[in-house]
């Protein structure tokens, strides 16, 4: 199964000649181009999701809003209908009243949260979880970060025992020194280190090209009877032009 996790870049004016409407077809060529099972994205906007579902008309997607509902940015999960199945799905969002749509805490300013499903194989009947997120991204927001990493720990925690689990998302953390990293690797497996075959820079920013480095604040976590075949950083872009302001990152992973 192929997993990608890709910080999609929210539609913003101020983007110039990157804005997404200039990079949109590029962007679906990146996701062609690696032919994922399954997505989960960050700063998506409903226009965007609804353009990869028109122009992949083999994905399906679904998502909230962290403010509830259509508006502003939703941690979409895209998904093959051919080869996956999605038997239950929820939100939550990160902060001390996690059930309440938009609710924030620990001096984050904006809304933070998690879009998860059960996910059947249609081919085998193999069933896991996967959690989708973004984490607060202020250099002053570093509880925040701690604080949703414990908060999805807490929730993986009270899953069936034993139940496979895979998590993406843009946690505006550098993996491996940041705390909310080695708590949430305290039970999970970091599909990076622990690839066959890595692919690609360790740092998956991009700056659409203009401030790449060596932070690697996108994950894929996981944890079950998974061997990850290969890691990959994809740094396509199109004469110097890129689909996002992060890199996709994709995982090949066997069950």
């Amino acid at each position: 199964m192929r997993v990608m996790s890709y910080n999609v870049r929210y539609p913003a004016k101020g983007d110039g000649h990157n804005r997404w409407e200039l990079r949109e077809h590029m962007f679906i060529r990146s996701i062609q181009m690696k032919n994922p099972d399954l997505i989960g994205t960050q700063e998506l906007f409903y226009i965007q999701g609804e353009s990869i579902v028109n122009n992949l008309p083999e994905y399906e997607w679904f998502g909230n809003s962290r403010r509830g509902n259509r508006e502003d940015e939703h941690m979409g999960i895209f998904y093959k209908r051919a080869k996956l199945r999605v038997i239950e799905s929820g939100n939550f969002w990160l902060s001390e009243t996690p059930d309440i749509a938009g609710s924030q805490a620990w001096g984050a300013n904006l809304p933070r949260m998690v879009t998860w499903a059960l996910f059947e194989v249609k081919s085998t009947g193999f069933r896991f979880y996967f959690y989708n997120t973004h984490f607060h991204h202020t250099a002053q927001a570093n509880e925040a970060r701690v604080n949703s990493a414990k908060l999805i720990a807490s929730r993986l925690a009270s899953l069936p025992s034993g139940a496979p689990v895979i998590v993406t998302g843009d946690f505006n953390a550098a993996a491996p020194e940041a705390e909310a990293y080695t708590i949430l690797t305290a039970n999970l497996k970091d599909a990076r280190t622990t690839a066959a075959r890595s692919i690609g820079p360790n740092g998956t920013i991009s700056g659409f090209g203009e401030r790449s480095g060596d932070r690697r604040i996108d994950w894929i976590l996981y944890r079950g009877p998974f061997t990850v075949l290969e890691s990959e950083t994809i740094t396509y872009n199109e004469d110097g032009r890129y689909p996002s302001d992060h890199y996709p990152i994709l995982s090949v992973l066997e069950f």
